[in-house]
């Protein structure tokens, strides 16, 4: 059947049927030299015909692929599908071809309207998220029921290999089209898929009868208008169902009744990482960007594969030479001809790679996989491109900001005493708040002050949806984000998501937003019994109120508010703690531990302003702490932890606490309630108090071994989560001092008794030895010879 005149009686027939494996170079390359060969009148193209206005923009000069197709339901933009198009794509191609003849180029798949009502939820594919267990109960005899079939798995199966990807490399990919026969390819391809639809009809995939009577419909309606000079261009599956004669009232009876939703298309940009996922096509690729390659260069693309895994290596700082490279091109031929294959393909690259330029490791090698055989290339779309305000407005501030979109993670670190940093930030707070997550906050490797934030950034595809769907809150990202927040605080179930909405409207920059969660935060607040809730509010509260100086924002409202809510936690918290089970008791220490750092902040704020007058705050928490402290109704992890802040802060000497640790382990308490009060008390960093007071050691120490046999069972799962948290370094230093006894000196001459590497006073010989190299690193001693140098030769100018 590969031969001219049998191919020929087979175009004669009908259209040229040009089936295609979806973002397969071969195919595009073969699709290109047939339309060359063939110079249709129009092209036909797999995919939604409501994208046909779409179609000229691909020869805009700024519309760089991949890029994909984004169809979205006008009241549900969250309803979605993709039908991606990378450079190396056939559709792709054959666009291109058209636009460049001047033919006129269709999309002929099911339209979008039916296809985006038909799912049942937001998807991001069109065809191929049917249910497993669907069965096809229209495939004809031959038909697999509830089986879904993958043709290029089956026909490489049949050929006796059991990668797909190889079997295509080796009879596609690797010999390209038939220089004297263009329509050879195709004919083969349509000969195995006719075998397999007569073997599993419809494969599983019911929705491809509807699909498939769509476009017979329009191939005929295309072969009226322009006659016999019609090319499709669509999968090789659906090739023999459209070779097939049916009757017109057949295909319009299968369309009959399907739903219908109003939707919108447009073009977004696309990522390699996305191709390698199924799609609007139904189709995904494990290596889009070996084949982005196998595409660019058909002449030596092993040896220019190679080349670019060289200079990768190279950039990561790998000794890799033009040796290795000779070197490897020879070994992957030669793993080609040992595995019959008529080239190297990727796997044998591979190899070739891991065994030269990587020496046996597969920790470089995952680079190289990540970074060139996937790859992270992110298309782009021209400004005349359809979208919603939204996204148009989104892309000023991202140029205004120049912060360009990149499919490559990155971090970003913004200094927010700048504009332009300070903009970026609120741009990135925006977005988080209205679902495009575009950035997530990070941790800062510097300084951790207010001024500094770090984000981690990475653009990727599906947020085009969000953008859409955001779409609903407003034209601006300023106004949706002012808008989503005003909606969310009137709606937040708890004042703790009140008190993080405000926070979230400061650091986003939303002053017309803040007035109405501020008020909605003080009814809740005024409301509000639960101190639980009242002490997860306040640090968000608190926090925010540190943002106010650097970036220029109204907190006196603020400021308030968070007084009042502190007053309220101070008097209901001790009530509060009585009565508690372990875990509530547990819950209850971790919200002393937040409204401890918060009161702290918030006196600071209130430090010099006109609500200063309201009194001490520090003073007044301590009280409560001392409250909690001293009260055997409150739970002893509460009492512990109370004991140890105010041991920190200075407010309780060491001597008392000491007093107070031998109270809770005399024998008179409850090895439980013992257990649970060092919990409290040493937990979170408190291995470092151990290490330097030895007294507090001693005590615990002194405890520990008199806990009978009985009792010890259960208060160990306590003490090994307290002690498990503590570094390597603090628990051999613990361990030591325990071994030679707390509080003992380590020897007959010894000096006052410490941990090793602590005296009671500085070492000033030690402390000499190291100043002049001190100094050396400073610089001291080179600007102290450049003064003397300087003064000398004053010196010699007077004279």
């Amino acid at each position: 059947m590969s031969d001219d005149s049998t191919w020929g009686k087979v175009r004669a027939a009908g259209p040229l049927l040009l089936g295609v494996r979806h973002h397969g170079p071969g195919s595009a390359r073969a699709v290109r030299a047939a339309l060359e060969a063939d110079r249709p009148g129009v092209v036909l193209i797999e995919g939604p015909p409501e994208a046909d206005a779409l179609i000229p923009l691909a020869a805009d000069p700024d519309m760089r692929p991949p890029v994909a197709l984004l169809g979205h339901a006008v009241d549900e933009p969250g309803r979605s599908a993709f039908w991606p198009l990378a450079e190396f794509s056939p559709e792709w191609v054959a666009i291109r071809w058209a636009l460049e003849q001047g033919v006129p180029a269709r999309f002929i798949d099911l339209p979008a309207t039916h296809t985006l009502a038909w799912e049942t939820g937001p998807k991001t594919s069109s065809d191929d998220e049917e249910d497993e267990d669907e069965e096809d109960t229209e495939g004809g005899p031959g038909a697999v029921r509830g089986l879904r079939v993958d043709p290029l798995a089956v026909l490489a199966e049949a050929a006796g290999y059991d990668d797909p990807e190889r079997w295509w490399e080796d009879v596609v990919e690797h010999r390209g089209p038939g220089q004297s026969d263009p329509f050879a390819p195709f004919a083969a391809l349509e000969e195995a898929m006719t075998a397999l639809r007569e073997r599993y009809g419809a494969g599983g995939r019911p929705r491809d009868l509807v699909r498939e009577a769509h476009m017979r419909l329009q191939v005929r309606a295309a072969r009226r208008e322009f006659g016999g000079a019609v090319a499709v261009v669509c999968g090789a599956w659906h090739v023999p169902a459209l070779r097939e004669k049916t009757a017109v009232t057949a295909d319009r009876a299968l369309l009959k009744g399907l739903p219908k939703v109003k939707v919108d298309l447009t073009w977004v940009p696309w990522t390699h990482r996305r191709l390698a996922r199924s799609s609007g096509y139904g189709a995904g690729i494990d290596s889009p960007g070996w084949y982005g390659h196998l595409f660019r260069a058909p002449d030596r693309p092993v040896e220019r594969w190679l080349t670019k895994v060289a200079g990768l290596l190279r950039e990561e700082d790998r000794i890799v030479s033009s040796a290795h490279v000779i070197e490897a091109v020879r070994l992957a031929g030669t793993l080609a001809a040992v595995r019959g294959r008529p080239l190297p393909g990727l796997s044998e690259t591979t190899d070739a790679v891991r065994a030269v330029m990587c020496d046996g490791s597969d920790v470089p090698l995952a680079l190289v996989h990540d970074r060139l055989v996937v790859g992270d290339v992110l298309g782009e779309v021209p400004e005349a491109a359809p979208a919603v305000p939204l996204q148009r407005d989104l892309a000023r501030e991202q140029r205004r900001l120049r912060l360009k979109p990149e499919a490559l993670e990155r971090e970003l670190e913004l200094d927010l005493r700048k504009e332009t940093d300070a903009g970026r930030g609120r741009l990135l707070h925006r977005l988080r708040l209205l679902g495009v997550g575009w950035g997530e906050p990070t941790g800062s490797r510097g300084s951790t002050g207010t001024f500094r934030e770090t984000w981690r950034l990475r653009w990727e595809p599906e947020l085009s949806v969000r953008v859409a769907e955001a779409g609903v809150w407003g034209t601006t990202v300023l106004a949706a984000a002012t808008a989503r927040a005003e909606a969310e605080a009137t709606t937040a179930g708890a004042l703790a998501e009140v008190t993080a909405l405000a926070e979230h409207c400061l650091l986003a920059g939303l002053p017309d937003a803040l007035p109405v969660v501020m008020r909605v935060l003080a009814d809740r607040a005024a409301l509000d019994s639960d101190v639980g809730h009242l002490a997860q509010a306040l640090p968000a509260l608190v926090r925010s109120l540190r943002y106010g100086d650097v970036r220029g924002t109204d907190t006196g409202a603020l400021a308030g508010v968070a007084a009042g809510l502190a007053e309220r936690v101070f008097v209901g918290l001790p009530p509060a703690c009585t009565a508690l089970d372990a875990d509530a008791a547990e819950e209850m220490r971790g919200h002393v531990d937040a409204v401890h750092g918060a009161v702290g902040l918030l006196a600071e704020t209130l430090t010099g302003t006109p609500d200063s007058g309201r009194g001490d705050l520090r003073g007044r928490w301590r009280s409560v702490l001392r409250a909690l402290a001293l009260r055997d109704t409150v739970p002893g992890v509460v009492r512990g932890r109370a004991v140890r802040l105010l041991l920190d802060d200075g407010e309780l000497e060491p001597e008392e606490a000491a007093r107070l640790m031998g109270l809770v382990l005399s024998p008179g308490t409850p090895p439980a309630d013992a257990a649970a009060w060092i919990e409290g008390f040493v937990g979170g960093g408190g291995g470092m108090l151990l290490v330097h007071d030895e007294r507090l050691l001693g005590l615990v120490d002194t405890w520990l071994t008199g806990v009978s046999a009985e009792a010890f069972t259960d208060v160990l799962p306590l003490l090994r989560r307290t002690f498990s948290a503590y570094e390597t370094g603090v628990r051999r230093t613990l361990g030591e001092l325990v071994r030679r006894g707390p509080g003992e000196a380590a020897g007959p001459t010894a000096p006052a008794a410490g941990p090793p590497g602590f005296a009671a006073e500085p070492d000033t010989g030690r402390a000499d030895a190291v100043l002049p190299v001190v100094r050396l690193l400073l610089g001291l001693d080179v600007e102290q010879e450049h003064t003397a140098t300087h003064d000398n030769s004053l010196a010699g100018v007077g004279a």
